[in-house]
C-alpha cells in the first residue's frame, strides 16, 4: 500500500521553474506596457487647457505614462 502527501504545495524546480517565471516577467511586462499605452492615450486626447489645469504640458505626457 502507498501513501500520497497531499498537503504540500506543489513546488516547480529546475526548467519548469525557469520557464514559470519567465512567462510570469512576461505577462508582467506586458500589464506595464499596457498600463502606458492606456495612460498615454488618455492623457494625449485632453486639451491643452485641460492638461494645465493637472499641472501638465504636452511634453509631460511619455513621463507620466512611464511613470
Amino acid at each position: 500500500m502507498a501513501a500520497f502527501d497531499t498537503t504540500r504545495p506543489f513546488a516547480a524546480t529546475g526548467s519548469a521553474a525557469r520557464i514559470g517565471s519567465i512567462f510570469t516577467l512576461a505577462v508582467g511586462g506586458f500589464a506595464a506596457w499596457n498600463d502606458e499605452r492606456v495612460t498615454r492615450k488618455s492623457l494625449s486626447k485632453l486639451s491643452d487647457r485641460e492638461l494645465d489645469d493637472i499641472g501638465l504640458h504636452r511634453g509631460d505626457i511619455d513621463k507620466v505614462a512611464r511613470g
